[in-house]
């Protein structure tokens, strides 16, 4: 006996507003805790408390089941009762400036680190020159380069003394020291000493080869007493350096005595300082003459002198306590990990410390990092360098693919910091399970999963969390309130966009949208209270917004050009149903399903198969129909029969089981020839045993075969067949259950393929009797018969055939 349609109550489960303890949202307090996502929240709270290496978190949810808002609540939660770590600062590497040293400092003194040494550079550009220019400084040099002068001029008298007591005088020229024949205590010229005697020609020529000896050998000091000279000048001017630099330093020592790193830097600067004191004076008026390149090359670039005693603070943490908590909305490689930038100096670009710049690794460093899983994976390296981050607990700062020797320009290499940080990588479950699947590091790196539901229960307790966090939405936004109307109007959404009347969405953004396009409507009419009519004006506004497509669809429908018919009777045809998703928008699609069956050899014809528009789970529904028939009708020998199917009109691809028993229904409608009522359409799978299997859209299925109905005249003979197990995912339009609980259309839910096919011909498909086959004028007793008479004729021609071979072989 076929079964009764379902009632229309079964149809749409609503939010009863008399179980709503309100009148309006603003009596209820804010809903602080995330609904629906219990196992979530004890992932997050598990991962944010235990700090053990590779206990990174990923959230894995659909998009808008507030994934960031409940990593957001919790981790701010933890960051406030955590203390706030050290700040980290490069600074110049005086024994190598290609390695910048990093220095760690407590929280919150970076900064003033950074303007003490500042302050200093300063001080030191005015007490350098001040002490330089001092009279004492003079007097002390003065003395040096006179007792210079005296020991030359006492060394040279020596000589001169020497060569005139043998009649020799030593003559200053332009380019050096020369001596000379003496006479009479004059100088004589060429000509003149040519007029000596020979043998005095001998005693001078023997006197200046031995005063010349001995001159050579005196000359021969002086480089040494220069350079004594230098050294003594170089001294005093360390002294003198060393004074005036040396207070100031001291004062700096006095204030970071518990900073140990701090304190050996300050006595490399102080060391450098004297070495270099010539940085901090004046320069000479040859040099500032000259062009800039040519001065630099010979003097220094003093600018970039003094950068060397500055402080890059690349982590400086305000006053305000608590763990830095930091969200990288554009995760690249350079501000995951800090970069180097450059600077054009004459033409070229250079760098120094100062120039490198830290990353969201450095800024959340002791604290937390959230980044969204898919913006990560798009950026070249940054996956892959956030790796080596958590798996090397450092920060290592390079140029872009340098770990794999992409880019070979000479530049800074600063010293890598040691990495403290919780990494929350926030995405699409699929991302999560490719990583897994892929990525054997991401396994070891981010081993809690926050798993994100897309639906929570349906109870007393989860409809009004609900309630309470709609009223939390509209104060934050600063909306109207909604009344008790609005929030259940609203409760019944959620319940259809979980597709469930026992569940609804945690999709907590698309209840968001619907309580400010609702605010928006209340405030079109002038009211100060959201009702439901604008809920309903808000859901009704949304859709004809994006279902442009659905209406030309319905249009031709209805004009007659694509083809379905809602009335009458025809064998081998039914109308199957799909659902079309076109970005957010969701809409049923009826489509005609025809079937033809001839004598064959068991061929079951899948023709989207055959020319390419078949998916692989149409073609699986396709191939248990053949399952099904054999295992029911080919107990007694092969089935003689040859099938063909097919969805009329179709010009994509076809994919999804659910019509693989609307496809059924047809096959055993054209085996037993016996036709369908196609006011009826049907969606559902089937197994190998004939029980109606579960599909999804059966809301946007039954509502799209009800248009098309509504649009032609309803007759009260038209409805649509379900699987029984679906009966729990009704939440239809009220016009839809309207016109059930008028008997305008109907909804039948069936758990096997006999009862549809009941439904669908009005005669009974029948049991098998015991021993006796299956009843007279049942459907299975039809197509039994048919298919018996094919195995017959196929036998026979069988026979004949076999017949006709054996005498031609004897003529």
């Amino acid at each position: 006996m076929p079964l009764d349609p379902l009632p229309a109550d079964r149809l749409h489960t609503p939010c009863r507003e008399a179980d709503l303890p309100f009148e309006t949202t603003a009596e209820l307090p804010d809903q602080e805790d995330t609904v629906g996502q219990e196992r979530a929240v004890e992932a997050v709270r598990f991962g944010i408390g235990i700090r053990a290496d590779g206990y990174n978190i990923f959230a894995a949810g659909p998009q808008g089941t507030g994934k960031s808002s409940l990593v957001r609540q919790f981790i701010g939660r933890a960051a406030a009762a955590q203390p706030r770590p050290d700040d980290w600062c490069y600074v110049h590497n005086f024994d190598d400036p290609q390695r910048p040293r990093a220095l760690r400092l407590p929280a919150g003194r970076g900064r003033a680190f950074q303007r003490a040494m500042e302050r200093l550079v300063e001080e030191l550009q005015a007490a350098i020159p001040a002490a330089f220019e001092a009279d004492d400084y003079r007097a002390r040099r003065q003395a040096i380069e006179d007792e210079f002068k005296e020991r030359q001029e006492r060394t040279f008298g020596e000589v001169q003394t020497k060569a005139r007591a043998r009649g020799v005088a030593l003559v200053r020229t332009p380019v050096a020291l020369a001596l000379a024949p003496l006479k009479d205590g004059e100088v004589l010229s060429p000509d003149e000493f040519e007029k000596l005697s020979e043998d005095e020609r001998a005693d001078r020529k023997q006197a200046m080869e031995e005063l010349q000896e001995d001159l050579q050998t005196r000359m021969r000091e002086i480089p040494k007493w220069e350079k004594e000279q230098r050294e003594r000048v170089r001294e005093l001017d360390r002294d003198v350096t060393e004074y005036a630099v040396g207070h100031l330093i001291d004062d700096l020592r006095a204030d970071y005595e518990d900073c140990p790193a701090v304190l050996a830097h300050l006595d490399t600067v102080r060391k450098n300082l004297v070495e270099r004191v010539d940085q901090f004076l004046p320069e000479s008026e040859e040099l500032r003459q000259l062009p800039p390149q040519i001065r630099k090359q010979l003097g220094g670039n003093r600018e970039e002198t003094h950068e060397q005693y500055k402080v890059n603070v690349v982590i400086g943490r305000h006053e305000n306590g608590g763990a830095p908590v930091v969200e990288e909305d554009h995760p690249s490689q350079p501000n995951l990990v800090g970069r180097i930038e450059h600077q054009q100096r004459y033409g070229a670009l250079v760098t120094n410390f100062t120039l490198i710049r830290p990353g969201a690794l450095h800024r959340a460093n002791g604290g937390y990092l959230v980044l969204d899983a898919r913006k990560l994976l798009m950026q070249p390296f940054a996956y892959e360098d956030l790796k080596r981050a958590l798996r090397t607990r450092e920060i290592r700062i390079e140029a872009p693919g340098a770990s794999f020797g992409i880019f070979t320009t000479t530049s800074l290499e600063p010293e890598p910091i040691p990495l403290d940080v919780k990494v929350v990588l926030i995405g699409e479950p699929m991302v999560y399970y490719l990583l897994s699947h892929h990525d054997p590091e991401f396994r070891e790196l981010f081993k809690v999963q926050a798993d994100f539901d897309y639906r929570m229960h349906r109870r007393d307790d989860t409809t009004l969390a609900l309630a309470r966090l709609v009223g939390t939405m509209a104060r934050r936004d600063g909306l109207r309130p909604l009344d008790r109307s609005a929030v259940a109007r609203v409760i019944d959404h959620a319940a259809r966009l979980a597709d469930d009347s026992e569940r609804l969405t945690t999709h907590m953004g698309s209840v968001a949208d619907l309580v400010r396009e609702a605010d928006f409507w209340a405030g079109e009419r002038g009211a100060e209270v959201v009702s439901r009519r604008d809920v309903q004006q808000a859901i009704d506004a949304k859709t004809y917004r994006t279902d442009r497509v659905r209406e030309h669809i319905q249009e031709e429908f209805a004009r007659g050009t694509l083809m379905v018919d809602t009335d009458g009777e025809k064998a081998g045809q039914i109308n199957g149903l799909a659902v079309l998703q076109l970005g957010t928008f969701a809409f049923g699609r009826p489509s005609r399903i025809t079937c033809r069956v001839r004598m064959g050899r068991g061929e079951l014809v899948d023709i989207e198969r055959e020319v390419g528009t078949g998916g692989e789970l149409h073609t699986k529904g396709v191939l248990i129909l053949s399952g099904f028939l054999a295992a029911r009708f080919g107990q007694d020998g092969p089935l003689s029969v040859s099938a063909s199917l097919v969805f009329e009109q179709s010009y994509g691809l076809i994919d999804g089981d659910s019509a693989s028993c609307a496809e059924l229904y047809a096959l055993l409608s054209a085996l037993a020839d016996v036709p369908i009522r196609q006011g009826f359409a049907v969606t559902g799978s089937v197994n190998q045993f004939g029980e109606v299997q579960p599909i999804g859209g059966v809301n946007e299925k039954i509502e799209g075969f009800f248009d098309v109905c509504a649009a032609r005249g309803l007759t009260g003979d038209q409805g649509v067949l379900i699987p029984a197990s679906n009966v729990k995912n009704l939440m239809l339009r009220p016009d839809v259950v309207e016109a059930a609980a008028a008997g305008r259309f109907h909804i039948h839910a069936v758990s096997t393929v006999d009862e549809g096919i009941e439904i669908l011909t009005g005669i009974p498909a029948g049991a098998p009797d015991d021993g006796a086959g299956w009843p007279t004028g049942s459907i299975n007793r039809r197509v039994a018969a048919r298919l018996a008479q094919w195995r017959r004729r196929a036998l026979e021609l069988s026979a004949a055939g076999s017949g006709r071979n054996g005498n031609g072989g004897r003529g």
